[in-house]
């Protein structure tokens, strides 16, 4: 009876320890959108949704800059609904930088729900780096 509790607890240590092996571990990356380009804007609304289920404690923020505002202005963006779907996911942001902003003359009450306004896109996404994260950019 002892060996075979000695085995069953042996047997389960080691299907924990390949469990554990086996999923990916979270991680914090950070996408720089610059284009206002259908492709590139499906693609990062594709992997935020493609990382979130194979991982939903991994941390991702889209920052967007240029022309990549167009993803998330009410009005000009045509997958307003995916942006929404996105940021329902418990780790996934949105950015827009001031400056580009400034420069296209959007207001912050153009911006859909929940994306949040950084200072300066780059200067994000360099902290972003500076504190460890991964940096894909967008583009195709």
């Amino acid at each position: 009876m002892k060996r075979m509790l000695i085995l069953v607890c042996l047997v389960l240590g080691c299907m924990a320890v390949r469990a554990r092996a086996q999923s990916p571990q979270p991680y914090k990356v950070v996408f720089d959108l610059t284009s206002a380009d259908a492709l590139d804007q499906r693609a990062v609304l594709r992997w935020l949704k493609e990382i979130s289920s194979v991982n939903s404690r991994t941390e991702m923020e889209v920052v967007m800059y240029g022309r990549g505002l167009d993803l998330v202005v009410s009005g000009k963006s045509t997958m307003a609904s995916d942006v929404a779907d996105a940021m329902k996911t418990a780790h996934v942001t949105f950015d827009v930088c001031a400056i580009a902003m400034k420069n296209q003359q959007v207001q912050t009450q153009d911006l859909l729900p929940n994306v949040q306004v950084v200072p300066d896109g780059i200067g994000e996404i360099v902290a972003k780096q500076r504190a460890g994260w991964g940096y894909i950019k967008v583009g195709h």
